[in-house]
């Protein structure tokens, strides 16, 4: 005859430990037990020593998503990034998350992909959750959603993107300035002819960064046709090396012999395939990046690049938005930082070509 079983260990998920348990097992009542967990100020050091001590023993773990629900507020933040692949985001969280980590809250991070169904998806879900506020780096910064959310109670900061509106705090850099950073560097090494490598051009950082490079021209009372956009369907190593195929295919007397890449990423992939098609940098090609990521001064040419601030971009936005979460007599900002450029070995003055002189051997 078998048994009926009255151990959860054969097979079963066993209970956990509830505050009704720790309440018993420390003969204290259950306002007690909630004293400890949430003022123990409130509770003697002998009393609270017992109810901790039969936590420990009963292996309790306290319900902070039940405790957050009744509060009606979280402690986490979250952080809708654009692309998970770029190591320019992942700069921008761990600066959010030092933030985050001083205020004692928690973070979470998604990646929309750059898809403005799932980033809409994941708004959805971060609102139900109740997170204390998101911080975002949109698809499209004027979404009608983010005010919306904002109007229902959720906090956002924009990140790395600017409204043409002053409804919400942001946080971004120059861009116009730091295209025409690029392009002032090469014109002052001697380059004419430069190729601009960035796209799509929906995207508002593309636009910007190419007006900069226009406005160096201008500044340098060069025409426009001296800046050939080769533009690009994302913003990867790959389409930085379909790139290079491009421009080492344009006819020799009006290639361009520099270029500036909208990204590190691009910067990266031209990079390689000027060195798989033997195209010497900055000899034949001179390259500048944006972003000055940490592949940029590690790569086998090391990259000038336009740095942007990441983590500072992140830590900044997160503070903005803790103070709109917590304080009621916040003020929108919109925080615009400069960007600087970082010379390295990508980029140095065209030279004539070397001429060998013949030598004679003594006999």
């Amino acid at each position: 005859m078998v048994g009926k079983d009255d151990s959860a260990g054969h097979g079963g998920a066993q209970r956990s430990a509830g505050v009704k348990d720790v309440a018993a097992a420390a003969g204290v009542s259950l306002g007690t037990v909630s004293n400890v967990l949430n003022r123990p100020d409130r509770v003697s050091e002998a009393t609270r020593t017992r109810v901790e001590e039969a936590m420990r023993r009963l292996g309790f773990v306290r319900n902070e998503s039940a405790r957050q629900l009744r509060a009606g507020r979280s402690s986490t933040l979250a952080y809708v990034m654009l692309d998970a692949t770029n190591p320019f985001f992942t700069d921008v969280a761990q600066g959010i998350e030092d933030t985050a980590e001083q205020a004692d809250l928690s973070l979470f991070s998604c990646n929309s992909d750059n898809r403005a169904e799932r980033e809409l998806a994941y708004l959805n879900r971060l609102e139900q959750q109740r997170v204390q506020g998101i911080l975002i780096t949109p698809v499209d910064p004027d979404a009608p959603v983010l005010t919306e959310m904002v109007q229902r109670g959720t906090p956002i900061v924009i990140v790395d993107r600017t409204r043409k509106d002053d409804t919400h705090c942001s946080v971004a850099v120059d861009d116009v300035l730091g295209g025409e950073l690029a392009v002032k560097h090469l014109l002052d090494l001697g380059h004419e002819r430069i190729a601009f490598v960035g796209g799509p051009g929906s995207i508002g950082q593309v636009r910007d960064r190419h007006d900069g490079a226009l406005r160096a021209l201008g500044h340098a009372h060069l025409p426009a046709d001296r800046l050939a956009w080769v533009e690009t369907v994302a913003m990867t190593v790959a389409e930085g090396r379909a790139a290079g195929e491009r421009i080492a295919g344009m006819p020799a007397a009006s290639r361009p012999t520099a270029a500036v890449c909208a990204n590190d990423l691009l910067a990266l992939g031209l990079l390689q395939q000027c060195v798989a098609l033997g195209i010497r940098v900055p000899d034949d090609l001179a390259i500048v990046g944006y972003d000055d990521i940490e592949f940029a001064a590690a790569a086998a040419v090391p990259l000038t690049s336009v740095r942007q601030p990441r983590r500072r971009l992140g830590s900044t936005a997160a503070e903005l938005l803790l103070d709109e979460a917590g304080n009621p007599d916040h003020v929108h900002q919109q925080v615009v930082f400069t960007p600087e450029l970082v010379a390295r070995a990508s980029t140095r003055r065209p030279q004539e070509p070397v001429r060998r002189r013949a030598t004679s051997r003594a006999r």
